[in-house]
């Protein structure tokens, strides 16, 4: 697999450095064959007499020696990239750099040559002509160069795209930006409009360059501006438009709730800071639903819900509500006779029941107390009738847990008005309920420990639930519970929950 891998970097890189190649003989010679055909037609140099074949000569030797010269100068310019992109590793800061650059240096590379063969040639025409000859050489042969960086400049970056994409991962758009989107527009303008403006200035207007037809040279101007600005601006567009689909794309993809959304950056302009942003937007959304899943965990998706609406504030309301309270009867023996291990096994199970159950009927699992947990119907999300759903869940559990046959346990259900809310300090709080029904809830639990069904609720819970519920269930005794100076009519539930 490895090698595998690796032989598609190798083709990776050898498609680049070919394509560079290509890009880099077929601009100079494409642009060499420009300029000589507008020499020609424009007679220059006039005054050479029978030493042009002296300029034809060196002209073509200047072409194959540029060749020469741009094709290793390139390859040693690309010389690190290409081992770190063929053996996978990613690259160091300063190779990123440098790989990031690969446009501009080619762009270099092709200045260079072509500011060589200006100095050289205007410089021969001046010595076998006029100085009117080297003045009007040199200005065609600029305006060549000119035409053939830009060109180079714009095809380079679609060529250097594969390795742009995993140098940006090493070094991504920052503020400072050394290449915009406005330096290549007005690359583009230079190669559509700019350029050949100019040399339409040059030829149509005094001195006259040339002895030759100058509407033969208007005209060739004018097919060199439409073909270039045409190939300039397909670039240009390419360069923009496609990556800005895929962030359309990746932002449609984001709307419809999808997180695990990555673009990848290839662009060291302002695009490719706006790929980064896209990216650190997914990833800030994936962190925020990750954190809210988490914190609906500890809490409960109702209270993550409560504290998201109403924010990090103590408040609170005082509602109806009924509690269920469920504890597990003789703990302290259990646990001295079961490892912990398993006892923490157990008691997962065990609420793992009391979850789905309370769960399924819009309760609130809102706290567990060591092998104990407290469940709230009502709050914080209003229920058309809590007291119904509260003892189908205490049935719901005690079916369940009884089924295991490894735990025994109480529960008590009971009704009233509590404040349910945020209780705690501006640094610290939870949500809670805290009312005289929670504390009776608590009460009928210690009680129906002893209690044949197990679970016991105040009569104020019957009353309020619907008939269906209150055929499962049946007059147990009055109380008197711990704390409380009204005796409590407690019901019990039928032993069995039938089918």
């Amino acid at each position: 697999m490895r090698g595998k891998t690796m032989s598609s970097r190798f083709r990776l890189v050898l498609r680049t450095s070919l394509g560079f190649a290509a890009l880099g003989i077929g601009s100079s010679v494409c642009g060499a064959g420009v300029v000589a055909l507008l020499l020609l037609l424009q007679g220059l140099p006039s005054e050479v007499g029978d030493s042009g074949w002296i300029l034809g000569v060196t002209a073509a030797g200047i072409v194959a020696l540029s060749l020469v010269v741009g094709t290793l100068w390139t390859a040693w310019l690309q010389r690190r990239t290409a081992v770190w992109f063929v053996f996978g590793r990613p690259p160091t800061k300063a190779e990123a750099a440098r790989a990031l650059r690969l446009p501009v240096d080619m762009g270099i590379v092709s200045g260079t040559l072509w500011l060589i063969g200006t100095i050289v040639l205007g410089s021969l025409a001046r010595v076998l002509g006029s100085w009117m000859d080297a003045l009007g050489m040199a200005l065609v042969i600029g305006l060549g160069g000119l035409t053939t960086v830009g060109l180079t400049y714009l095809a380079a970056e679609w060529v250097a795209r594969p390795v742009m994409t995993i140098a940006l991962k090493v070094t991504p758009p920052k503020g400072s930006l050394k290449v915009t989107v406005r330096t290549r527009v007005i690359v583009t303008w230079s190669l559509a409009s700019g350029v050949p403006f100019l040399g339409v200035l040059l030829v149509a207007t005094p001195p006259d360059l040339g002895q030759g037809d100058h509407v033969a040279s208007l005209i060739m101007l004018s097919v060199i501006g439409l073909g270039v600005g045409a190939i300039g601006t397909g670039l240009l567009a390419k360069a923009v438009a496609t990556p800005l689909h895929r962030l359309r794309v990746a932002l449609d993809e984001i709307a419809r709730g999808n997180k695990d959304i990555v673009v990848d950056v290839d662009d060291s302009s302002e695009i490719g800071l706006l790929q980064t942003s896209v990216n650190d937007l997914a990833a800030g959304l994936r962190e925020q639903e990750r954190m809210r899943d988490l914190f609906g965990r500890h809490v409960g998706d109702e209270v993550a819900r409560h504290a998201l609406e109403y924010g990090a504030s103590l408040s609170g309301d005082v509602r109806e509500v009924t509690a269920l309270f469920v504890d597990v009867v003789d703990s302290t023996a259990l646990a001295s006779r079961t490892p912990p291990e398993d006892l923490v096994t157990m008691l997962n199970r065990f609420f793992t029941s009391v979850v789905n159950a309370v769960g399924a009927r819009g309760g609130l699992l809102n706290k567990f107390q060591g092998d104990a947990a407290l469940c709230v119907f009502g709050a914080p999300t209003r229920l058309a009738d809590a007291p119904t759903a509260a003892l189908s869940a205490a049935r719901a559990i005690r079916d369940a847990v009884q089924a295991t046959g490894e735990l025994d346990l109480g529960i008590g259900v009971a009704s009233g008005r509590v404040f349910a809310g945020q209780l705690g300090t501006s640094s610290r709080f939870e949500y809670t309920v805290i009312g005289d029904a929670v504390n009776e809830a608590a009460r009928l639990t210690e009680h129906a420990k002893s209690a044949g069904g197990r679970i016991l609720a105040s009569e104020a819970v019957l009353k309020a639930a619907l008939e269906s519920e209150r055929a499962h269930w049946e007059p147990y005794a009055e109380l008197e519970l711990r704390g409380r100076q009204e005796p409590t009519h407690a019901w019990e539930a039928s032993a069995l929950s039938p089918e």
